[in-house]
């Protein structure tokens, strides 16, 4: 049975109505994945896959995280990834459908670009998506503590209590000192319309395969906070693509694989029909 939703999720939902329409209006939330205006070189390719794959977003700051790019390894999945889809009592049967099958769709596509595992496997899931609405999340803290048992306050924290201007969150855990990726869980918004729930979706899926950072300087990408690009682009294929490439390893540092990175990036472009 789906439940009402509070007066502050009809809110917020309006909210969120009125910014994909404010943002379509502005030309952003581009979905043609770039296009003649949006140019880049081989160097902006690799310069972009280093701000974005070998820095962190945020740092933890107490019992919270705090946005700030900082200087990291190389993460990403050694082993097969599991995407599993859960929703709040307040999502409706027809649109868990609807979400199910981007979330397929799209675990599909990232497959192809990565050469990685990656699929949609609600048995025995590695990387929980979750789609809750301000009325879910407020009760979704004893869950989240079961699906990443020891999970720290300030990344439980970041997930409950999302701010407005947030409108979606990815956190990727590794166990121990290793530097390969074992658990995610990201937390999208019940409350989005239709391309801002399928671009959080595309955003923070690629984010939690190792795509940790955002950059200003990115283009065409979806990561970038001007919210030009609402799918993901040709160029962020390519930054997955880069991130899995088997000359890459999990945790490498900047030093170390930023000359293979510009390697990787000559190579595809020069692949690239012009």
């Amino acid at each position: 049975m789906t439940l009402p939703p509070s007066p502050e999720s009809e809110a917020l939902a309006l909210y969120y109505l009125r910014l994909q329409e404010t943002l379509l209006a502005q030309g952003l939330l581009r979905t043609g994945g770039g296009g003649p205006d949006t140019p880049f070189t081989d160097t902006t390719l690799a310069r972009n896959f280093v701000r974005i794959a070998l820095f962190d977003e945020y740092v933890t700051d107490g019992d919270f995280l705090r946005p700030q790019a900082t200087i990291s390894n190389l993460r990403r999945w050694t082993q097969p990834v599991r995407f599993g889809v859960e929703f709040g009592a307040s999502v409706s049967p027809d649109q868990q459908a609807i979400d199910r099958g981007s979330v397929d769709s799209y675990a599909s596509r990232l497959a192809r670009i990565t050469n990685h595992s990656i699929s949609v496997n609600n048995a025995n899931p590695n990387f929980h998506v979750l789609f809750l609405s301000e009325d879910d999340r407020a009760a979704a803290a004893d869950r989240i503590r079961q699906l990443v048992p020891g999970i720290g306050t300030a990344s439980l924290n970041a997930m409950i209590n999302l701010p407005r201007d947030q409108l979606c969150i990815v956190v990727a855990f590794s166990e121990g000192e290793n530097a390969g990726y074992s658990k995610a869980v990201s937390i999208i918004r019940a409350e989005h319309p239709a391309l801002l729930r399928l671009s959080c979706i595309h955003e923070e899926l690629a984010q939690g395969l190792g795509l940790a950072n955002d950059s200003p300087q990115a283009r065409p990408s979806i990561f970038n906070d001007d919210e030009e690009f609402g799918l993901l682009t040709t160029h962020d294929e390519f930054l997955l693509r880069m991130l899995y490439d088997p000359r890459l390893r999990a945790g490498m540092m900047p030093a170390e694989a930023a000359p293979i990175a510009r390697t990787i990036a000559r190579e595809l472009l020069a692949a690239t029909p012009s």
